[in-house]
This record gives C-alpha cells, structure tokens and sequence, in this order.
C-alpha cells in the first residue's frame, strides 16, 4: 500500500525536495551575486576612466587632483605642495572632472 503511494509521488516528491533550494539559490543570485557583479562593472569602468586633471577621493578618504596616472600607480597633488602617490585601485570615486575649456 505505501509502495504504491511512494512510486506515484516520484517526480513530484523531486520538485518539493530540490524545488525550494534550486529557488533559494536563484533569489541569493539575484539579490547578492548579480548586484555585486554591477558594482565591479561600474568600479571597473570608473577606474579605466581615470586622466589627469580629475578630482578623486582615495578609500581613505583623503581628496587630490590626479597630476601623473599609470597603468598601476596614480600621483595625487592634495595641496600645492604635496604630491602623494598611490595604487590606482586606491581610487574610490571622482569627485569632479575639470571642465573643459572651449
């Protein structure tokens, strides 16, 4: 009698074994993976971006104008007298690009 049962309810015990865990890891996908995924994009494109003139702020939070950038290293100017150098990595966000003159 339950053998009978059992043999039925085969496919759909699957779905309601796997089901929930193929769900979960579609939403954990679509809340954390992709939307990191965007972010790395984005650094990505921000940093590849980067030329000399622009106002950037570090991850430490100390603020400069790029006045030498490599593929690697990125030399900031923070006041007139001081040029600090940093990874280009270091760089967290533009501040504000230079207007262009016309």
């Amino acid at each position: 009698m339950f053998l009978a049962e059992e043999g039925t309810t085969g496919a759909v015990g699957y779905l309601y074994t796997y089901g929930p865990l193929v769900l979960m890891f579609v939403v954990l996908y679509f809340l954390l993976i992709r939307p990191q995924q965007k972010r790395q994009k984005t650094r990505s494109q921000m940093l590849g971006g980067l030329k000399k003139g622009d106002k950037v702020v570090t991850i430490g939070g100390l603020h400069g104008t790029i006045v030498e950038i490599t593929d690697d290293i990125c030399v900031l100017r923070v006041n007139d007298a001081t040029k600090m150098t940093f990874d280009r990595s270091a760089v967290n966000a533009v501040a504000q690009t230079p207007a262009t003159k016309e």
